[in-house]
């Protein structure tokens, strides 16, 4: 595996002039600046997610306050009409709502019952508006010309965990998150409560294909290391620096042998305990915080 090159031709991660090796590896990959052959914009138009089903929907008192406190994009909400659903707490919770200038629609009870998702709307409802998905030239743009850091995740399905990594990859300053359209989490009610909001802040883009996504961000300079617990190397030891794209892979089945095959480097986190693993979230953290201290580092001695 060769030595991760910054995006700057002639010029390793570490500041030096030349091109360093390491020992038993092919030569690196210099940075290819025909990446514009792949037609990438530097604002490529978002695409909108088409799913309006029950994760669109926020029922009940307390999770429809909590998204309010998240500031999650909200298209209106449903209030029940009946005298006997209306109370000060229900009162208090719409005018917050109307103070955040969200349309409010009082409906018959009903209603609320035939879309509720359990039965227990408590009277209102909220339905988010359709996330707006980034190109994955949006993520490539964003990372600009130097060092960079974009996270690809392999068919995380779990939507908590699926948050709580863009809300790594934002705190980091991460150029955005790869995911795949199909059989992966989507950004939901629980990625915007698990992310802290973080989903509006930094690129998700989705794409058909991760292998071929792949591809286009080795063009666009970046070396591709799989997060596996097969890896030689730990992540002490591995090329996490420069300008890198870290894939971490499924709750169960970690990164997968096709997307494995299209990575230049693998590693993995040590461990002295006893339980089998970090889930996909908690290990994506420790993973973005090395690349971060690793570029922190290199930018105080520069």
């Amino acid at each position: 595996m060769a030595k991760n090159q910054s995006r700057k031709p002639g010029r390793d991660v570490r500041g030096g002039t030349g091109k360093r090796v390491r020992k038993g590896a092919s030569p690196a990959r210099p940075y290819r600046k025909d990446a514009s052959r792949h037609g990438y914009p530097r604002a490529a138009t978002r695409k909108r997610s088409e799913s309006m089903g029950a994760s669109n929907l926020i029922e009940g008192r307390r999770a429809c306050a909590e998204a309010l406190d998240a500031h999650i994009p909200l298209k209106r909400a449903l209030v029940a009409a009946s005298a006997g659903e209306r109370d000060r707490t229900l009162d208090e919770l719409v005018v917050r709502i109307e103070q955040a200038d969200v349309p409010v629609e009082y409906v018959a009870r009903d209603r609320l019952d035939s879309r509720s998702s359990h039965g227990a709307h408590q009277g209102i409802m909220l339905e988010v508006e359709p996330f707006e998905y980034a190109a994955l030239g949006d993520v490539i743009a964003a990372a600009g010309e130097g060092d960079a850091l974009v996270l690809l995740l392999d068919h995380v399905t779990d939507e908590g965990n699926f948050g709580a990594i863009v809300r790594t990859a934002e705190v980091v300053g991460a150029a955005g998150v790869v995911v795949a359209n199909a059989r992966a989490a989507r950004v939901g009610t629980a990625a915007y409560k698990t992310s802290a909001g973080a989903v509006l802040h930094v690129p998700i883009a989705q794409v058909p294909n991760l292998a071929t996504a792949i591809e286009q961000l080795k063009d666009a300079g970046f070396w591709v290391g799989a997060a596996t617990e097969h890896a030689h190397d730990d992540v002490w030891h591995a090329p996490l620096d420069g300008r890198i794209c870290l894939v971490m892979g499924s709750e169960g089945s970690g990164v997968s042998p096709l997307v494995r095959k299209k990575c230049d480097f693998e590693c993995k986190l040590p461990q002295r305990g006893r339980v089998e693993s970090l889930n996909v979230a908690q290990a994506a953290t420790a993973l973005c915080y090395e690349w971060l201290r690793r570029a922190m580092s290199e930018e105080q001695d520069t």
